[in-house]
């Protein structure tokens, strides 16, 4: 289906490599185009229609041929997509979110029933995606369940695309630049806190480095896949270690009779509805993360076993360490200290460590850092898939001649995630992602039922499969996640929600099924795929 995303392309030319003769392409409905060289110096021909294809009968000495199957390969293992979920959701949450989830809560004990509850909420939405995962073997998480389920074959043009293209509005604007912006930002909080003493660093000065923390994942990701799969292998390992000082230090805390906090149990809990389910939203973003390694199911081998068995070790060892995690916190800082701190790690390790106090922001700061590089990273993917699909501008889906990288999607990540930053604060933007996550979260489990009932016939579905009450319990959250704040305590950020997402419903009709042409779109396809040497992956048909 063709989208005014795209009206520059006829959708008729095959793009794999090669233009047969050097001067035609042959386009799936038999037409042919012919092309002109181009002397651009990179051995790429124009087809005339805008794009720019590789060919391999233009050579040019100082270029090295690239191979002819250009796309991303299969790289992952277990361990690799266990540190993708566990290292993305270890992150900036166990090391701010403690203060959210404990203002809301109102007492130690209900914060850590609240954090309980979140690990085994997580554990259910990750179960759902792990059926969905290794039915559908497609990256781009919600967007490929979400088109399989209600546009199987593009049999229903009009309405089957709402539901992904919405997701896809909704998740390359707001929800996946929030969460890398936020994990950014946190990083940058512990960089110039301790700089500061016991008052806050300048707006400003945090959000300078937060856009410098962007730029260098950026740079990182478009560079490299293995490099950053290392990065973020190592990054758990840190986080890991940063737990351990604080749960270590907490438990010879505890054994030297300092237990006045934790003693303090479920005194002052709060009652109400709506304060408690927003403590709930602080304590989910912590846990956020556990549908990652869904968007990069292509890039995962034998996926049907390695997403069920990731998700088994991830989640659990999460849950676990932001448990022990808290309960070092308490057995050494108040709880009134703990919710005047703006960044409570630090606090605790002023208050433990003395002059070794400064262990704990570096270990914060890596921690960070490699969940931005997880964020970052599933994110360029689904910006990737949704372009691939025709949601939005082909050029996203395109990927790097010779690294095989998604720079398009990865720097269009990074763009809209530095504006997100300037106008917004940490706060705002937390809400902004948990209400609208939930929103698709709730949708994606549904599609459960209705891939089930679309094979229930097929053998091939025959391999892992969730109790069907546990998606149906993922919808009924979901329902009351984002229902609760919308009745008891709205907020202008979920109002704006809903009007984005009508926003999108009328750029689908116009642009999707109407087929609105864009002008210059296709000048600036090739103006990009020249800067940055990208070319449309193997298999795609422009």
């Amino acid at each position: 289906m063709n989208s005014g995303f795209d009206a520059h392309h006829s959708y008729d030319v095959k793009l794999n490599g090669h233009i047969p003769n050097g001067n035609s392409t042959k386009g799936q409905n038999g037409s042919i185009h012919r092309s002109e060289k181009l002397l651009n110096g990179n051995g790429y021909t124009s087809n005339g229609n805008g794009l720019l294809n590789h060919n391999d009968n233009v050579k040019e000495k100082h270029t090295p041929l690239p191979e002819d199957d250009v796309r991303m390969e299969r790289s992952l293992g277990l361990i690799s997509g266990t540190a993708i979920i566990a290292g993305t959701m270890i992150g900036s949450g166990i090391f701010v979110s403690p203060k959210g989830v404990l203002e809301g809560a109102g007492s130690v004990g209900m914060s850590l029933v609240i954090w309980l509850s979140c690990g085994i909420i997580s554990m259910l939405g990750a179960l759902t995606y792990a059926e969905l995962g290794t039915t559908i073997a497609r990256s781009g998480g919600e967007h490929a369940y979400l088109m399989e389920a209600f546009n199987p074959n593009d049999k229903h043009k009009c309405f089957g695309r709402i539901p992904a293209f919405l997701f896809d509005w909704i998740s390359v604007f707001i929800i996946r630049p929030s969460m890398f912006a936020i994990m950014c930002f946190h990083s940058r909080t512990y960089v110039t806190q301790p700089f500061y003493h016991d008052c806050l660093p300048p707006i400003y000065l945090t959000k300078i480095f937060t856009v410098l923390a962007m730029v260098l994942l950026c740079v990182i990701n478009c560079m490299s896949i293995k490099f950053a799969e290392r990065i973020q292998v190592v990054m758990m390992v840190v986080k890991l270690l940063a737990a351990a000082i604080i749960v270590g230090g907490g438990f010879y805390s505890l054994s030297q009779g300092n237990t006045e906090t934790i003693a303090s149990g479920f005194e002052g809990t709060g009652t109400e509805t709506s304060i408690i389910v927003l403590s709930f939203y602080n304590g989910l973003w912590a846990y956020d993360g556990w549908n990652n390694l869904n968007f990069v199911t292509e890039e995962l081998q034998n996926p049907r076993k390695n997403i069920p068995r990731a998700i088994c070790i991830a989640i659990p060892l999460v849950t676990v360490v932001y448990i022990v995690v808290n309960i070092g916190y308490f057995a050494v800082l108040t709880q009134a200290e703990i919710l005047e701190s703006g960044a409570v790690a630090v606090e605790w390790g002023k208050r433990m460590l003395g002059v070794m106090q400064w262990i704990i922001p570096v270990f914060v700061v890596c921690s960070c850092f490699g969940s931005a590089n997880g964020s970052l990273f599933s994110s360029g993917r689904l910006c990737y898939v949704a372009a691939y699909d025709g949601h939005l501008p082909s050029v996203l889906s395109f990927l790097h001649l010779q690294r095989h990288t998604p720079i398009p999607s990865m720097i269009f990540t990074l763009i809209i995630s530095a504006l997100l930053v300037v106008p917004f604060d940490l706060s705002s933007l937390i809400g902004f992602f948990s209400f609208t996550a939930w929103i698709f979260y709730g949708l994606t489990a549904s599609t459960v039922l209705v891939l089930r009932y679309r094979f229930k016939h097929k053998a091939e579905h025959d391999n892992y499969q969730v109790p069907l009450a546990v998606p149906i319990l993922v919808m009924i959250l979901s329902v009351y996640l984002v229902l609760v704040p919308l009745i008891y305590l709205p907020k202008p950020e979920y109002i704006h929600v809903l009007i984005f997402m009508a926003v999108g419903l009328l750029l689908y009709f116009l642009l999707v099924y109407k087929e609105i042409k864009i002008p210059c779109v296709g000048l600036a396809t090739k103006f990009m795929q020249k800067l940055f040497l990208i070319v449309p992956p193997s298999g795609k048909t422009e």
